[in-house]
């Protein structure tokens, strides 16, 4: 290769083709595979080979000029009947194909490649291929095989910049090298890559910050077109105050013709009606015209803001080119004969998602190939065929990307799933068996899981999948997980279709408005007061018969505790599995599609927060960021510095119950006292140990305070000193109720300033009783 070919403009368009027609090469062999005297398949790989070869030429690429050739005489020889391809002829032709990628684009951008490190292993693969051919036809010298003049292999890469088109149209089209003719002349043009079929669909290859840029410019025309929404809303009311100011103009002539006036004043009024008459005809002609400017403005931004973003689509195909090979190759390596068939290829993706999609669906089918499928003679017993189909398809619906790998294999074995789950301590045996099949499945995903005892250079370390359930919560989607006994496994991914704009909830949140996108949450609820219950210390709400923590965004947003309005509390619930949480807001504003617009770099991460937006009315709105703000709960929730919600009031509703705190570790003891006392009718809240009673006697209001003395991180006489040394909380009585019923220890008790001391082993239903009405009275 010469050093000519730093120049960057043919050397692209050759790379593109190579891209372009390897992909036909790989499609055509993996068919003549299964059907080897495919005459249609034989046609296209022939004529992919000569026309790399024509292409290597043109730039120079001697070792791609011969490779080709070698490649194209084994697809004559198959046309002629002079050769009947086999599979080992197939997996020569297919590395051909990879070594041609390779000369395309060398290894570490070494231009030498091919003459060196590169040389050992095309000089076999062309000694392959002859032996392909040994017994028939000897490889002849490379010729043309179209009806223009091709160049000399020596021709370099400055020459072909200024030899003459007619020449260079073998390299793929007189497009394409009226392309190149363009791109040489201006090296900062974009690269030009053209569609040999179709003038018209012609695809241009930009850089991505421009095509942001232009997504960027116009959602915010988008947003501009309508600004005159409102305007013409105030000219509607400037309409309708002018007839109100003409009816009292005709209220006020009426009055005057009754009395003593003259022709002076009459002529005034009548003018004044005149005008007034004037400047409602005008208003309501501008009212029509802005009428008719708000439409077309805001159809044409929306056209401008689709084109944009349909420049960001591409269809699934674009990234699946590598796979029936990878499936092909790893099923012969298994000894699982394999094929791929791919359904949809057409589907319009994002380019983002699209990348990020890629790798996931490799590990899929791996995944698919390696635990899916059984052996040819298991198949074969179970009356299948000894080759195993994996489908791979992708569609839009409803909104969302639907990308689906099924294999045609045994399904999942439930049983040994469940014996994984307990042998690696996961759950244990009674738990196991109860687990229905949705939430076995879910195990799946887990990191470092699989069913695998031993690791091979395809499966055994647990992480395919799990990177698979990174990257759908990453794109926030979602991951689905079927399989039939005996018919195959099915995962099904759920994606939006672009992540430039994003469906979401608008809540509002002290007073501000904040976006939760639609992917990540789980459920929007609006909760009465007897829905909100207290366990160990936090309120909870159930939800699918779980137990669900409550949380105020407010204070994980602002670290600051929210009021307590009334009516129902309206919840977000956020995560999955055990990890979810109901995240309290002030109001739900609706739904809003939203262009995401990234923050300035220049702040960092933004605790909590993704991106930011724009409103229709231009307001700016902050995107909330959900998997930041599930790990700001659970260091919260971790560290005990969550505050309690304060609970709602029932509209003209007045809690008349007297409220009292229970502190105590222990479950048995915390629900036997909130039992009791709440049977008499007092209102029971519990606490987990010292520290989440301290919290919780400072944020809300109780008319007793009940607690332990032995607790983790605050025991209980610390606690009351606390409490009794507190200015605002002194007047509250605190009863200990302990198993210590050493005189020391009540004396301690009571010296911190407890105003009952109760021993547990002494403990009964009427002596805690007693002493609560005692301090308090009845509880209601």
């Amino acid at each position: 290769m010469s050093d000519d070919l730093h120049n960057a403009s043919l050397l692209d368009l050759f790379r593109m083709e190579t891209e372009t027609q390897t992909q036909v090469l790989g499609d055509g062999l993996l068919a003549l595979e299964r059907q080897p005297g495919d005459a249609a398949q034989l046609e296209a790989c022939m004529r992919a080979a000569h026309s790399l070869k024509g292409a290597a030429r043109i730039v120079g690429v001697d070792a791609g000029v011969a490779l080709a050739h070698a490649m194209e005489d084994v697809f004559v020889a198959a046309q002629q009947n002079r050769l009947r391809l086999s599979t080992h002829d197939i997996d020569h032709l297919l590395h051909g194909v990879d070594l041609l990628m390779r000369v395309a684009q060398p290894p570490g951008g070494d231009a030498g490649w091919a003459a060196g490190a590169g040389q050992t292993e095309l000089d076999g693969c062309l000694a392959a291929l002859q032996r392909s051919l040994a017994g028939g036809q000897a490889l002849a010298a490379p010729s043309p095989r179209l009806d223009m003049p091709e160049p000399p292999p020596s021709l370099t890469m400055a020459a072909a910049t200024t030899m003459p088109m007619a020449a260079a149209v073998s390299f793929a089209s007189l497009e394409a090298a009226e392309s190149a003719r363009e791109i040489a002349s201006n090296a900062e043009a974009p690269v030009v890559h053209a569609d040999t079929t179709d003038a018209g669909n012609r695809s241009l290859r930009v850089s991505a910050d421009s095509l942001n840029q232009l997504l960027r410019l116009s959602s915010e025309a988008l947003v501009a077109s309508r600004w005159s929404k409102p305007f013409a809303q105030t000219m509607q009311r400037l309409k309708r105050q002018q007839h109100e100011a003409g009816a009292l103009m005709d209220l006020l002539q009426t009055s005057l013709v009754s009395g003593a006036t003259d022709a002076r004043t009459h002529a005034a009024m009548a003018d004044l009606r005149r005008v007034f008459a004037d400047s409602r005809r005008i208003v309501a002609e501008q009212i029509h015209e802005l009428e008719q400017f708000d439409r077309r403005s805001t159809q044409l931004s929306q056209r401008l803001y689709d084109e944009a973003l349909a420049c960001r689509m591409r269809p699934i195909a674009d990234r699946l080119a590598s796979f029936p090979r990878m499936v092909r190759d790893l099923g012969r390596e298994l000894g699982k004969p394999a094929r791929l068939e791919i359904v949809g290829a057409d589907t319009e993706v994002d380019r983002d998602i699209l990348e990020k999609l890629e790798a996931p669906l490799g590990h899929l089918l791996r995944n698919a190939v390696d635990h899916g499928l059984e052996p040819p003679e298991a198949r074969r017993a179970a009356g299948k065929p000894a080759e195993g189909v994996i489908t791979l398809s992708a569609r839009h619906s409803a909104g969302v990307l639907v990308v689906s790998v099924r294999d045609d294999g045994a399904g999942i074995d439930l049983d040994r799933l469940r014996a994984t789950i307990v042998a690696r301590g996961l759950g244990n045996g009674e738990t196991a068996a109860q687990l229905g099949e949705a939430e076995l499945l879910e195990f799946l995903l887990l990191p470092g899981f699989t069913l695998r005892d031993t690791v091979t250079d395809v499966s055994g370390r647990g992480v395919g999948l799990d990177a698979v359930h990174a990257m759908v919560r990453d794109v926030r989607g979602t991951i689905r997980i079927t399989h039939t006994p005996g018919a195959g496994t099915r995962f099904q991914l759920q994606l939006p279709l672009t992540l430039s704009v994003i469906r979401s909830l608008l809540v509002d949140i002290g007073g501000e408005s904040y976006a939760l996108p639609l992917a990540t949450l789980s459920r929007t609820l609006a909760l009465t007061p007897d829905q909100i219950e207290t366990l160990e210390g936090h309120p909870h709400f159930m939800l699918d018969g779980r137990p669900v923590g409550l949380v105020a965004a407010q204070q994980i947003l602002y670290g600051t505790a929210p009021p307590a309005p009334e009516g129902p509390q309206p919840v977000v619930v956020i995560g999955e599995r055990d990890a979810r949480f109901g995240l309290a807001v002030d109001r739900f504003l609706g739904e809003r599609m939203l262009v995401v617009q990234p923050l300035d770099p220049r702040l960092g991460k933004v605790k909590d927060i993704a991106a930011g937006s724009l409103m229709e009315d231009g307001s700016p709105v902050l995107i909330i960021d959900t998997a930041d703000m599930l790990r700001s709960i659970a260091k919260a929730v971790e560290a005990g510095t969550l505050a309690r919600l304060p609970s709602r009031a029932a509209p003209s509703a007045k809690r008349s119950a007297k409220r009292v705190l229970v502190v105590d570790d222990s479950l048995t003891v915390r629900e036997l006292e909130r039992k009791l006392l709440g049977s008499r009718g007092y209102d029971v809240t519990v606490a987990v140990d010292g520290m989440d009673g301290w919290n919780a006697v400072r944020s809300e209001t109780f008319d007793l305070v009940i607690t332990d003395v032995d607790m983790p991180r605050m025991d209980g006489i610390e606690l009351v000193s606390l409490v009794k040394r507190d200015a605002r909380l002194a007047g509250i009585p605190v009863m200990i109720v302990s198993y210590k019923d050493r005189a020391e220890d009540r004396q301690r008790g009571l010296d911190a300033g407890a105003d009952y001391y109760l021993a547990k082993s002494s403990f009964h239903d009427d002596a805690l009783l007693r002493a609560v009405v005692d301090l308090i009275g009845e509880g209601a």
